[in-house]
């Protein structure tokens, strides 16, 4: 039992530096792209004003920052984001439960789902610009239209491949469809739903600056377009790693959630 233990401890001890040195290893990258980044823009071996530097995006931040510009735009991508990805998990459940509960739904929307699916989002946005405006719904369905019906299609297959054999236990209890959606299907597929959660965060933020390129007068999309058409360069890289942040942010978010949702199953 103590040789388990000490093994035990020598296995977290191995594991903790092995995290600590992948975490130094990605920290020094970083370092040494922005040192790289900031020498060969003072020393003019890239064009500054085309690629900027590190210490022209900190200048160019700090000045929108005093301005009040750049929390609004970054607050208002967030906002659009956040509302597209709460409807997309939302609507997948919801039509990924109906579609199981009647095959004959299922049967007639499968081609319609997977042409949608395939059909490239960006096309729609110039449509959804004339059905509903230039505006901030135009922008949050073209952020969900990028991300639900591969969710769709993903949370209804995994519905259909549920254990046979606990569908037939409860059904032999008794049970209706009604227990066997509250009960099993939706419970048991939580890990999934979480895990759909994970990417549809990222491709919602993709299809809300489709939307802000498009249609938008502010946002973080719209402070790329018109930095690039009046050559504020900075703008343009700035909002980009801006975007960079928060898709990392939130992913480690849904991760997080999805992290202590299975420790809280394995307790």
């Amino acid at each position: 039992m103590v040789e388990q233990s000490q093994a035990q401890a020598l296995y977290i001890k191995d594991l903790k530096r092995h995290k600590r040195k992948v975490r130094f290893f990605r920290i020094l990258i970083l370092v040494i792209f922005l040192a790289q980044w900031e020498i060969t823009a003072a020393f003019h071996i890239v064009d500054p004003f085309i690629f900027s530097s590190p210490s022209r995006l900190i200048h160019c931040c700090y000045d929108m920052l005093l301005h009040n510009s750049l929390l609004y735009h970054i607050g208002i991508t967030l906002f659009e984001t956040l509302v597209s990805f709460f409807l997309v998990t939302l609507f997948t459940i919801l039509i990924a439960t109906i579609l199981w509960l009647s095959k004959g739904i299922s049967e007639t929307l499968d081609p319609y789902l997977v042409v949608l699916n395939s059909l490239p989002k960006s096309a729609l946005a110039p449509l959804l610009i004339v059905w509903l405006g230039g505006n901030y719904k135009t922008i949050i369905v073209t952020g969900m239209s990028v991300a639900i019906f591969g969710s769709i299609l993903s949370l209804y297959t995994t519905f259909l491949t549920m254990d046979a054999d606990k569908l037939l236990l409860i059904r032999t209890l008794g049970g209706t469809k009604k227990d066997v959606l509250f009960k099993i299907l939706i419970p048991g597929n939580i890990p999934v739903i979480l895990s759909i959660m994970k990417v549809n965060i990222g491709l919602c933020l993709v299809g809300v600056i489709i939307g802000e390129f498009i249609a938008a007068k502010k946002g973080l999309g719209y402070l790329i377009i018109y930095g690039s058409q009046v050559f504020k360069l900075d703008w343009v890289i700035l909002s980009i790693l801006i975007l960079c942040i928060i898709a990392m942010t939130l992913y480690q978010l849904t991760s997080s959630i999805e992290n202590k949702y299975v420790k809280m199953r394995n307790h």
